[in-house]
């Protein structure tokens, strides 16, 4: 996965500037960032500060660890399936 050019604590900055009534289309302009980039954070960060932001994030990389292993076990147990079938 691409590294963001934003930190955790940019990122949570945004959509609280959003929250304080700046419009959306001004915030996407000054930061340099897509629309679609901005709701996306707003959905997923809105309401967070930055330590629940980067323990989010620490999650979401154990997960995909978790989850990647989880299919490698998967890929063992077919295989040695096969194995023994042929035998």
């Amino acid at each position: 996965m691409r590294k963001s050019r934003f930190t955790e604590s940019q990122i949570i900055a945004i959509p609280k500037e959003a929250e304080a009534g700046v419009a959306a289309a001004e915030l996407c302009r000054k930061h340099g960032i897509s629309d679609a980039t901005f709701y996306n954070w707003r959905n997923k960060f809105g309401g967070m500060d930055v330590s629940e932001a980067k323990r989010f994030k620490q999650l979401e990389e154990e997960n995909a660890r978790l989850k990647r292993l989880v299919a490698n076990q998967a890929l063992d147990i077919d295989t040695l399936k096969e194995v023994l079938g042929k035998n």
